[in-house]
């Protein structure tokens, strides 16, 4: 026998039934995959880390040495953020339920340590390896898994308050405490917000949410009693309210940026804020440096984008298998958006600054490969929802809310024996 003997037929050559038969069999493969991975999320995500490079390049382009060092770097960790994203999202995401513990001690024992053995940068201890691995990124993600376990074991209740709150309070508490003592007040505000959005999903009444949000308030005072530069923000953010001009130097540069980019920009790699003027343009104020480069357009395609992420987000929430898997959604898509609000309010000069990246497009390898790994969790939820074999039946969880117009439904599966 040749070796061109021993190569397969070609479609011309095979029957017509069994030419109909490898065409059914590919066209079902391809519905297959297409049902099981959310291809929006995907796209979505593709797109976000894509600007990001973009934009990591034209921020650091003109100081970098050599040129193309910052931004290959982000490019690696973007490489590693995929894969990770890919590996999460065939690995079950129940399989987290049972590590949340062991997790959870592992990013206590990090965010202790880097207060202990941290390398000290702009009078923070909040990093290591040159600023490669930072724990209170990766307690963003961490946090959510330990929550969402915790939130379905507790199930009704949830609203006691010996098993609800105090422990809930405990929980968040400490590992919002390391992370101000290093300090980084944003972090820890922002896994406040997630872990309280969650706190809500998984049940809590009114009285428990106004005494979390009262506690969030009074921690946030006295943390920024505590610290100069936190105060600062604060007050420099109410000058701005009471005159523009008395603004800090950022907030003027950034509000600049948009003024000069109108409705279009003034083209990639075009902005004149980024040099000297905008402090961490890679990072914190990525976004006033594209919104003078690529415009209003540019800006409002961005925001839609994360708006398309949250919506598919919590569509796979809503349509989880279980509460465990509905709160781990939840929670990872309202960290990554309220992330990114926070980015693009302190830019806007909305709130005060807070020293938070944007998600996917600021540089930074932590935050990069944090928020994919998240996604890997997220299209691994929506696998296993598409490919459940067991049949399911909805059970309607409806809570009227006083104050707000209808109700809110929350949705879990329970399988059928």
């Amino acid at each position: 026998m040749t070796t061109l003997d021993a190569l397969p037929p070609t479609l011309e050559e095979l029957s017509e039934d069994e030419a109909l038969l490898l065409e059914q069999r590919a066209a079902e493969r391809r519905r297959r995959f297409a049902v099981t991975i959310d291809l929006y999320l995907v796209i979505t995500v593709g797109i976000l880390v894509a600007i990001g490079l973009m934009m990591v390049w034209s921020t650091t382009f003109f100081w970098s040495e050599p040129q193309s060092a910052i931004f290959m770097q982000q490019f690696r960790n973007a490489i590693f953020g995929f894969v990770v994203m890919f590996v999460l999202s065939y690995i079950d995401y129940r399989w987290w339920r049972r590590l949340a513990i062991p997790i959870m001690g592992v990013t206590l024992a990090l965010l202790v340590a880097v207060l202990i053995f941290g390398e000290t940068v702009f009078g923070a201890r909040r990093a290591f390896f040159n600023g490669a691995v930072q724990p209170a990124e990766l307690a963003a993600l961490t946090v959510v898994m330990y929550m969402a376990a915790w939130l379905a074991s507790k199930q009704s209740k949830i609203r006691q308050l010996t098993y609800g709150l105090l422990p809930f309070a405990l929980l968040v508490g400490a590992v919002a405490g390391l992370i101000i003592l290093e300090p980084d007040l944003s972090t820890a505000a922002l896994i406040l917000l997630t872990a309280t959005v969650m706190f809500f999903l998984a049940g809590a009444d009114w009285l428990q949410l106004a005494i979390s949000f009262v506690a969030f308030i009074l921690m946030g005072l006295v943390a920024i009693s505590q610290f100069d530069y936190a105060r600062a923000r604060v007050e420099n953010f109410f000058d701005l309210l009471r005159d523009p001009l008395l603004a800090s130097d950022q907030a003027q540069n950034a509000i600049i940026g948009f003024l000069n980019g109108g409705l279009t920009g003034v083209g990639l790699g075009e902005s004149r804020q980024k040099f000297e003027n905008l402090s961490a343009p890679h990072t914190d104020a990525i976004f006033a440096v594209l919104g003078e480069e690529l415009g209003l357009i540019g800006c409002a395609f961005v925001i839609g984008l994360f708006v398309v992420l949250m919506m598919r987000g919590f569509r796979i929430a809503r349509n989880a298998p279980d509460t465990f898997g509905a709160l781990l959604a939840a929670g990872i898509t309202a960290s990554i958006v309220l992330e990114a609000m926070f980015n693009i309010a302190v830019m806007a000069s909305v709130i005060p600054f807070t020293g938070v990246p944007l998600p996917f497009i600021s540089f930074g390898g932590s935050s990069l490969v944090s928020a994919l790994a998240g996604i890997g969790v997220l299209l691994n939820i929506s696998r296993v929802t598409a490919r459940q074999a067991v049949p399911t039946r909805k059970v309607n969880e409806t809570l009227s809310l006083p104050g707000m117009r209808g109700s809110i439904t929350r949705v879990r599966h329970r399988f059928e024996q």
